[in-house]
């Protein structure tokens, strides 16, 4: 029998199969990189469930401040306009009116940011109708003599004043969050009875 002799290279590549196997086989039974792998995925979870709970926390803050704010400026309007001193209608009789209210409305943590909705404070005779709902009947400037309008003869109308204040809201991680989906601008509005 004829026997095969190996040339040195094929000795050489014989040798480098063999490591390479060998490494390959210590590679699939390696687990030292799963960990740091695993952690970076649930870690990108956990920041988008962070930035998310931020930026709707943020939100909610706002949202009560600006309904705060309308709420502080129609304190202003009965502090400012006393109805026990004949100042009303106040939107014609109360001198100082809206800067009182304006200043109670930008006295809350988010300051100038929310300001006053055009047209008010507005001013006007409310009755409530057979629905036990409040219903506008009338400008400030025409008392009526009772509740018809709104089907109720028997009762007498009453002077509301109307706050709205607006905030314009932003996400602190706009395109990231389920916070740029939510209503912008911020509106609230506040009524109070006068007398």
């Amino acid at each position: 029998m004829h026997k095969s002799r190996l040339t040195t290279k094929e000795k050489w590549l014989g040798r480098v199969k063999r490591q390479f196997a060998k490494h390959v086989g210590a590679l699939s039974s390696d687990q030292q990189g799963t960990s740091a792998i695993e952690f970076a995925f649930f870690a990108s979870l956990l920041s988008f469930a962070a930035l998310n709970v931020a930026d709707v926390s943020i939100y909610i803050y706002q949202r009560m401040q600006v309904e705060n704010a309308a709420q502080m400026g129609a304190q202003a309007v009965w502090k400012t306009c006393d109805p026990f001193q004949g100042k009303l209608p106040a939107t014609t009789s109360c001198p100082g009116l809206t800067t009182a209210v304006t200043n109670a409305v930008q006295s809350t943590s988010l300051g100038t940011q929310v300001t006053m909705q055009t047209g008010y404070p507005a001013e006007g005779y409310y009755c409530v109708n057979s629905s036990s709902l409040l219903q506008y009947v009338s400008a400030v400037t025409s008392r009526p003599a009772d509740c018809s309008a709104a089907g109720m003869p028997s009762l007498q109308p009453a002077d509301y004043i109307k706050i709205q204040t607006v905030f314009s809201y932003a996400p602190l991680f706009p395109g990231i969050t389920v916070a740029g989906l939510f209503t912008t601008p911020i509106t609230k509005t506040t009524i109070i009875r006068l007398n």
